[in-house]
C-alpha cells in the first residue's frame, strides 16, 4: 500500500482523448482517439481490423462518445460503476485509492478527484477497489 499521494490537479479531460473501448464488431479491446484541433475522431481495433473515422464539431467529449462505444475499463462496484478511460487513468485512480495520505494543493474545484463519486474516496472501499483495479489491469 502506498503511503502518500500528491494530487496533480488533472481534470477528466486529461485522459479523454485516447480511450480504451469495446470493439463494436469483435468485442475485444479497441481504441478511440480524438483530435480537437483537427476536429477528427478515429476508432481502431487491432484484433479484427475494424476502423471508423468521423469529423467532430465543437463538442468536446471523451473519444468513445463520438462512436457511442462502451468503455473497456469498466466494472460494477456495489450499486455503482467503476471506470477509467485508459491505462494511465486507471493507474492514477489506483495511486489515489491506495494512498493512506492524500495531499491536495491549489485545487480549483474542477479536478478529476474532486468530481469522483463518494465511493472512490472511502477507506472502507479501498481493498475491494484495489482488487477490482487489479482485475481491470489484467483484462485481455
Amino acid at each position: 500500500m502506498k503511503e502518500r499521494f500528491q494530487d496533480q490537479n488533472f481534470r477528466l479531460s486529461h485522459f479523454q482523448t485516447n480511450v480504451w473501448i469495446i470493439c463494436p464488431t469483435c468485442l475485444k479491446k479497441a481504441t478511440a482517439k480524438v483530435d480537437y484541433v483537427e476536429k477528427h475522431a478515429k476508432l481502431s481495433c487491432l484484433h479484427c481490423g475494424y476502423n471508423k473515422e468521423t469529423s467532430i464539431c465543437d463538442l468536446y467529449m471523451a473519444a468513445n462518445g463520438y462512436f457511442g462505444a462502451e468503455l473497456w475499463l469498466k466494472a460494477p462496484f456495489k450499486d455503482e460503476v467503476f471506470w477509467a478511460f485508459n491505462f494511465e487513468h486507471l493507474l492514477y485512480l489506483e495511486s489515489y485509492i491506495s494512498a493512506n495520505l492524500r495531499e491536495h494543493k491549489d485545487r480549483s474545484h474542477y479536478t478529476l478527484l474532486e468530481k469522483l463519486p463518494k465511493f472512490y474516496h472511502l477507506a472502507k472501499n479501498r481493498e475491494a477497489l484495489l482488487k477490482l483495479i487489479e482485475k481491470l489491469k489484467n483484462k485481455n
